[in-house]
């Protein structure tokens, strides 16, 4: 279980990385370093750095989400792939709601705010990174099953 959790605290850590740098890369900005709520512009050089990030808090969320999934996808394994997609969805907006929240509550902050975007709920989550959701939950089910049967 431990190796299971290091994995999945590893992976969400990649690809948040790995997100930060495609998501500034293609929309020019990057977050204020002054008010997180703020998004400024970026040179060209700056953009193609592709210099994502993290934060140390995100891998226990990663490491124990990764956990706590296996036996939800255990129990709807046989379920339409569309209905455990938005269960995935509405799972994901439901813990980054709630970790959101909790890192508020104990530190005054949480490391992400969206509050710049469109289409956010109260800051701690952006309702059109929904499809992102859908697919990276239908990709945890794959990973899960890969996993199975390390300790």
């Amino acid at each position: 279980m431990l190796l299971r959790f290091f994995l999945y605290g590893v992976l969400g850590w990649a690809a948040e990385i790995v997100w930060t740098a495609g998501y500034e890369l293609v929309s020019g900005t990057r977050k204020d370093p002054l008010d997180p709520r703020v998004r400024v512009r970026m040179t060209p050089p700056e953009r193609w750095k592709l210099a994502g990030h993290t934060y140390l808090w995100m891998f226990p969320l990663y490491g124990m989400g990764g956990l706590a999934f296996e036996p939800c996808h255990e129990l709807i394994r046989g379920w339409p792939w569309l209905l455990r997609g938005t269960i995935w969805t509405l799972a994901i907006f439901a813990v980054e709601y709630a970790f959101g929240r909790l890192l508020r509550a104990a530190g005054g902050r949480c490391p992400w705010d969206y509050s710049y975007a469109r289409w956010h709920i109260h800051g701690l989550v952006r309702l059109d990174y929904a499809p992102v959701w859908f697919a990276f939950g239908l990709f945890m089910e794959r990973l899960h099953d890969a996993l199975r049967g390390l300790g």
